[in-house]
């Protein structure tokens, strides 16, 4: 299993974000977490990725327990994390920013062979490449987030919100990206408000409410499913 979530347990102060949560990403997989506002899934992201301690549980990836690992380390072993809001670094370069997705690279050859195909995957970037991040507009810039996390060769992609605040045709360019990046081999743990894309692109997903995973099943399941439809597909 590439990724395993067991019984984790998440406080901010003496408030308990996070109950025992308990997932999994297999190699290969887009599996979606669902859940309202405040429900505990960036929480469950930031944990998984080294910027929050657990207080309970452990994490795995790859055979290797990590929940005690630095952000820095758990980026070497293969875990990169789109934050929400995007969080570039507006008055870098484009290609300062995507570079940055590479700090903890020492292959140059590789970095740039990668850039290179970056700039191919998304002409946009190419063009842009000397332009401060910042500049762009806000579907340019989550393109960029993706691509830089990209940047750092993982094998399991985190995307916390990565459709929120864009235009529906931005939203429908961020399907297709995560649709070619899963197409690459690389697994995809998608926190998404828009349910139904999530679900349509995930071949797993897991509900979390107030702390606790309370449904999982196929992407199809919880496409059908009539709690999650009144809940999250506004049927």
């Amino acid at each position: 299993m590439l990724l395993e979530v067991k019984d984790i347990k998440v406080h901010y102060g003496k408030v308990e974000a996070v109950s025992q949560v308990s997932l999994q990403v297999a190699e290969g997989e887009i599996v979606a977490l669902l859940g309202s506002n405040g429900a505990g899934k960036s929480t469950t992201l930031k944990t998984i990725s080294g910027l929050k301690r657990p207080t309970f549980g452990e994490i795995w990836c790859s055979g290797a327990r990590i929940d005690n690992g630095e952000p820095d380390d758990i980026v070497r072993k293969g875990i990169g994390h789109v934050p929400e809001g995007r969080r570039v670094f507006p008055l870098m370069t484009v290609e300062d920013n995507l570079l940055m997705g590479a700090y903890s690279r020492k292959d140059r050859e590789g970095v740039k062979k990668d850039l290179e195909n970056i700039y191919k995957s998304f002409p946009r970037l190419g063009e842009r490449k000397k332009q401060r991040a910042g500049s762009m507009s806000g579907g340019e810039q989550q393109i960029l987030a993706i691509s830089r996390a990209l940047m750092c060769k993982p094998k399991l992609l985190m995307l916390d919100e990565p459709s929120i605040g864009l235009s529906p045709i931005m939203v429908d360019q961020i399907s297709v990206v995560i649709k070619d990046i899963h197409q690459q081999g690389i697994s995809v743990l998608l926190v998404e408000q828009n349910a139904t894309m999530a679900l349509r692109l995930a071949d797993r997903g897991y509900v979390i409410e107030t702390g606790h995973i309370v449904l999982q099943g196929t992407g199809k399941e919880l496409l059908n499913d009539a709690g999650v439809k009144k809940a999250y597909l506004g049927g």
